[in-house]
């Protein structure tokens, strides 16, 4: 009985960092937080009830209790945008119901971890930016930005600009909160993981501060714009999501070394940049439900029979075949424009074919 009990100990003690460190401040996303001005006074506060912060999150929230709603905003337009890039791959950015999130897949350190926490750390910076330029936050307000130096003499600089300064440094201070509070031996693939979020999380902050871009808006009699008025605004986050999907095409795979940092696997590439994806494991194939990587597999995933790409049934599926099934389609059709001013469709169906991955 002593050794049955020692044996559940350790399995205890084993399981025990993993539970840790398998939630995560993306479950904010999952469920809508409360704005301050809701609460009820006596009631338990909102950050001790918030799944997934780290202590030094939660110490933050205790201080931008206001932000929190944002940060949530944030990780779901990371979330979505990742399931949209990654859409038509073995790996579709599918979540799991619980704090994890996304499961135990992000447990690798590959490049679909990577661009996982580059697109979050996005997300977050785009949703506090434009918060501060609405005036939903009290500690920020419109962008300071300064005036472009090519921007025409005549035109006034200091409309209201998506706040993309307080936005990048909210965002690196509450997102690497959690991987600065990491103690782990210097060299170690723990330390080398740490590293490699935090250089990931940079790339996703500064993917959004590179796209942002200067609007303009014309004043003048009958729209002559005689005058502009021009301020700082964040691009359509499907750029970022865009321009993140091509550094994931080109991350560099890295390793630890004894003295603490990260190095090119092989050194005849180019050391990657702060704006780059790195990873330190390679990614499973993703072919068949796998508990022990969190793959949940392609089996009844839709394919194309026509691609050769990696929506081809042939990629797809992993050579395992497919299944095809016929369904009807409804969409508008034969629209016209009736003045004034409606569009009247009618509505057409067809039998098309599917196809399904065995």
């Amino acid at each position: 009985m002593p050794s049955l009990l020692a044996l559940l100990a350790l399995l205890f003690a084993c399981w025990a960092p993993l539970r840790a460190t398998a939630s995560s401040w993306w479950s904010l996303a999952m469920s809508p937080v409360q704005r301050p001005e809701m609460f009820i006074i006596g009631a338990q506060p909102v950050c001790s009830q918030l799944p997934g912060l780290s202590a030094g999150q939660r110490k933050l929230c205790q201080l931008y209790q206001e932000h929190m709603a944002y940060i949530g905003e944030g990780a779901r337009t990371g979330i979505r945008e990742c399931q949209h890039q990654f859409r038509q791959r073995r790996w579709n950015c599918s979540t799991v119901d619980d704090a994890s999130v996304f499961g135990r897949v992000l447990q690798i350190g590959s490049r679909e971890t990577a661009f996982t926490y580059a697109v979050s750390a996005a997300g977050v910076v785009n949703a506090i930016s434009r918060a501060c330029r609405e005036g939903e936050l009290s500690t920020c307000g419109c962008s300071r930005a300064a005036r472009p130096k090519d921007l025409p003499r005549d035109w006034l600089w200091g409309g209201c600009g998506d706040n993309v300064d307080y936005g990048y440094r909210f965002a690196k201070e509450f997102v690497d909160a959690r991987e600065r509070e990491k103690n782990f031996a210097k060299g170690s693939e723990e330390q080398g993981r740490v590293l490699m979020n935090l250089q990931n999380n940079e790339a996703g902050r500064r993917a959004v501060y590179k796209t942002a871009d200067v609007a303009c808006k014309c004043h003048g009699v009958s729209g002559s714009c005689s005058l502009k008025t021009c301020w700082l605004q964040l691009a359509e986050f499907r750029k970022v999501g865009d321009q993140l999907k091509e550094k994931y095409d080109s991350a560099a795979a890295m390793r630890i070394t004894r003295r603490g940092k990260l190095e090119l696997v092989n050194s005849r590439f180019k050391p990657p940049t702060p704006e780059d994806l790195v990873y330190v494991d390679p990614s499973p194939d993703y072919c068949l439900r796998d508990e022990s990587t969190g793959s949940l597999g392609t089996r009844g995933r839709l394919c194309n029979k026509t691609s050769e790409g990696l929506d081809g049934c042939a990629l797809m599926c992993c050579g395992r075949g497919y299944d095809q099934f016929k369904s009807v389609r409804t969409e508008r059709c034969h629209c016209k424009f009736h003045w004034c001013c409606f569009v009247r469709c009618k509505k057409c169906t067809q039998v098309v074919d599917q196809f399904v991955c065995k």
